[in-house]
């Protein structure tokens, strides 16, 4: 499904579930048995499109079926929003990147992420590369506004329980995961944004993740033209019965969805 605003950027959500995804091994609940094939998650993800350049944010351990599902043949860089391994795990799977493009894939994050990457991903790292091994360019990130063929991204810094996330925003269009907690300041830089994505894990509240009525709240005040929850768990409940409960201008994201800005 496509969701115009506008022809500039495109967001495809590559994965919408929680860390363990939806549904849930051995779980029988009402959204892991559902058919809709959007009660169905791959762990937390986007891809963006924007003249001519593909970035993704976020690669999990999902991250090889969903560049097969979506035919990507091209990534310029995979940029993180932090460390926990349900946006890292796929890192390895850009060495297929590498081997068809004949390049090196730049990768963006900040010296806690990165560092945390080269502790979980040694061989990439080692002083004599493992054959076959990803080949990547690595740039660190602060809280500055930083430049990526030519696009600004602008880094929105949140909180994950205690532990330091990275949101982003790119011109119009602002994006947020594994947040609970957003300092006045830092919601300044999301103001004006036409299309927000923002974490909702669970509807009761939870001590790292956004419950579903605290993100509608946060939503609300920054009024978006469009906004979608994303980072769900199969607590959230049914797709379709969820976004009859919504606002209007807010939606359950789902994989596959595209939405341009």
């Amino acid at each position: 499904m496509h969701i115009r605003f506008s022809n500039r950027l495109k967001v495809t959500f590559l994965g919408t579930g929680t860390s363990i995804g939806v549904p849930v091994i051995t779980c029988d609940c009402p959204v892991c048995i559902s058919t809709d094939p959007r009660d169905k998650r791959f762990r937390t993800s986007i891809m963006i499109e924007l003249c001519g350049y593909t970035f993704v944010v976020d690669c999990g351990p999902d991250f090889r079926i969903q560049m097969l599902r979506e035919n990507v043949s091209n990534l310029d860089a995979v940029i993180f929003t932090h460390e926990h391994r349900d946006h890292i795990a796929g890192l390895d799977d850009v060495r297929a990147f590498n081997y068809v493009l004949n390049k090196k894939i730049d990768i963006y994050g900040t010296q806690q992420v990165l560092d945390a990457i080269r502790i979980e991903f040694p061989y990439i790292f080692s002083e004599s590369r493992y054959f076959g091994a990803p080949q990547l360019i690595i740039h660190p990130i602060d809280e500055k506004p930083f430049i990526i063929k030519g696009i600004e991204f602008i880094p929105i810094r949140v909180l994950h329980e205690k532990l330091p996330v990275t949101g982003f925003r790119i011109g119009d269009f602002t994006y947020i995961t594994d947040a609970s907690y957003i300092a006045e300041e830092e919601l300044e830089k999301v103001k004006g944004s036409r299309v927000i994505v923002l974490n909702a894990l669970r509807n009761s509240k939870h001590v790292s993740h956004y419950s579903v009525s605290e993100a509608v709240e946060i939503l609300k005040t920054l009024e978006p033209e469009a906004a979608y929850l994303t980072h769900l768990s199969h607590f959230v409940g049914l797709h379709e019965e969820v976004n009859c409960r919504l606002p209007d201008f807010i939606q359950l994201a789902y994989d596959g969805l595209v939405v341009e800005v």
